[in-house]
């Protein structure tokens, strides 16, 4: 059995490696140049001799031409000799349910992990230069999300990808729910400075993120995230993590204390 992780160095799929590493399972990492999903050419090799799959879809499920991509890449997979596929999917997202649909109807094993929007977004990704600068600026109203823990996320998958779990769908998100302007004050808290939420338009948003060196259709298909899926749908707590792993979600608390020091200036 071998397990290929695509997204292998990112924040959902290394931790997803780690796992299956500690159980001792053989594990290929799909990142560049090995993998990429803008080049299919670099598909068949990834996927040669693998019989489960991590599939990670980059940016993200809901951005123009992932749902083709992802049923390409199923059916290459599948016809190849892959028995498991553990899909990482967006809550409340219409574009990623057509992608997760594709890989229910593979033939495949398939376990779907549907999650919240990652609180490590504040300390790995999208917000971490603005947290650092104490102004998160983005497009989004002031509706409350469940932020999930990117560790949970992995736990799960890691799972799904070693033992059982076939044929669920698991909704994951924190054990409440928080606004961007309530994250903002605990991560005040635990960095005791000023950390603050500032509500922009999203072409205020898209000009921002290029001058920072965000791809200007990227930064433009983050801003349709922010204002289309932000929009209150996913504003409710599900209980994937106790399902799936019998504990409760870790709690955005815990994760920014935890995480406190890499947003201290040097």
């Amino acid at each position: 059995m071998t397990i290929l992780v695509l997204g292998g160095t990112g924040k959902t799929g290394r931790r997803v490696v780690d796992r299956l590493n500690a159980l001792g399972l053989p594990v290929r990492i799909g990142s560049r140049p090995l993998f990429d999903w803008q080049d299919r050419s670099t598909w068949p090799a990834a996927l040669d001799g693998a019989t489960a799959v991590y599939l990670s879809y980059v940016p993200d499920l809901a951005f123009p031409g992932a749902y083709e991509d992802v049923k390409a890449f199923t059916e290459l997979a599948v016809r190849g000799g892959v028995r498991r596929l553990v899909l990482l999917s967006g809550r409340g997202e219409p574009e990623a349910e057509a992608s997760e649909r594709t890989v229910r109807e593979s033939g495949a094993e398939w376990t779907i992990v549907r999650c919240s929007w990652f609180m490590q977004n504040f300390s790995e990704g999208f917000f971490y230069d603005q947290v650092l600068e104490g102004v998160i600026a983005l497009p989004v109203a002031d509706v409350p999300e469940p932020f999930v823990d990117v560790n949970d996320i992995a736990d799960v998958a890691a799972a799904a990808l070693s033992h059982g779990h076939a044929g669920r769908l698991y909704e994951l998100t924190g054990p409440r729910l928080l606004t961007f302007a309530q994250a903002a004050e605990e991560l005040s808290r635990v960095t005791g400075r000023k950390i603050s939420f500032v509500r922009v338009t999203p072409e205020e948003y898209v000009i921002g993120a290029v001058k920072d060196g965000v791809p200007e259709e990227e930064a433009a298909g983050l801003a349709a995230l922010f204002t289309g899926i932000l929009d209150g749908r996913n504003a409710s707590v599900a209980d994937g993590v106790r399902e799936a792993l019998g504990r409760p979600a870790r709690d955005f608390t815990g994760y920014a204390e935890a995480a406190a020091a890499m947003w201290q200036r040097p």
